[in-house]
């Protein structure tokens, strides 16, 4: 239910805005910076990874929640068509499901730079597809009370490095103004390792998330 009243929070605000915007604007040029600032919805794709203590199955799979944060980006622009882009946001927090119940907390970051086509259409309605590479960092992983009690300890999840697809668009109000929507697909996969009970334990975590983004820019 929260996923679904994210995306219709966020088709209805990009429509809303999209409706009092001009219909045509300058085309991007060679040099043109783009700035934005909104919100992104990382929801994980994977259904679950089996968790393992030595070589044996711990009879449960691991699983990863979503999170909203906080959201920037910036796009330098090569030529009317191509920009490169660094995206940045607010540390995500997710809680980590054992077989269904919740076990433990972990919080990271997956800084993406992407090269962007934009397609030629002399509009206010200016889309893009994207390529990256993102790289993500995990600190603060941490069983929680309850696992803690049943013998789990020692949670570690190691960095990630990735492919980022995304496509979106940017819809002018002025020369200058927009709003921005993408939807983003990124390879995330990590290491985990703890103990349970003395013994050393271990999942290969895909987290797979699809990132959904709304933003106000800037164009400079």
């Amino acid at each position: 239910m929260k996923n679904k009243k994210f995306n219709i929070a966020l088709i209805s605000a990009a429509t809303s805005l999209m409706l009092a915007a001009p219909a045509v604007v300058s085309a991007n040029e060679a040099g043109d910076i783009l700035v934005k600032a909104g919100l992104a919805y990382v929801k994980p794709t994977s259904s679950g990874s089996p968790a393992y203590v030595g070589s044996n199955y711990a009879g449960a799979d691991l699983t990863v929640d979503d999170d909203t944060q906080l959201y920037g980006a910036i796009a330098y622009f090569i030529d009317s068509n191509w920009a490169i882009e660094a995206i940045v946001a607010t540390p995500f927090t997710h809680d980590i499901a054992l077989g269904g119940g919740n076990v433990a907390e972990t919080t990271h970051l997956p800084p993406i730079v992407s090269v962007l086509y934009y397609f030629d259409t002399e509009s206010a309605f200016q889309p893009y597809l994207g390529l990256g590479i993102n790289y993500t960092f995990f600190w603060d992983e941490k069983f929680n009370a309850g696992a803690q009690g049943n013998g789990f300890s020692d949670l570690s999840l190691d960095s990630s490095v990735g492919y980022a697809v995304q496509a979106g668009f940017d819809y002018y109000f002025d020369e200058a103004l927009f709003i921005n929507a993408s939807i983003r697909y990124a390879d995330i996969e990590t290491d985990a390792t703890f103990n349970k009970d003395g013994a050393a334990g271990s999942s290969t975590v895909a987290i797979d998330p699809m990132v959904y983004t709304i933003s106000l820019g800037y164009k400079f």
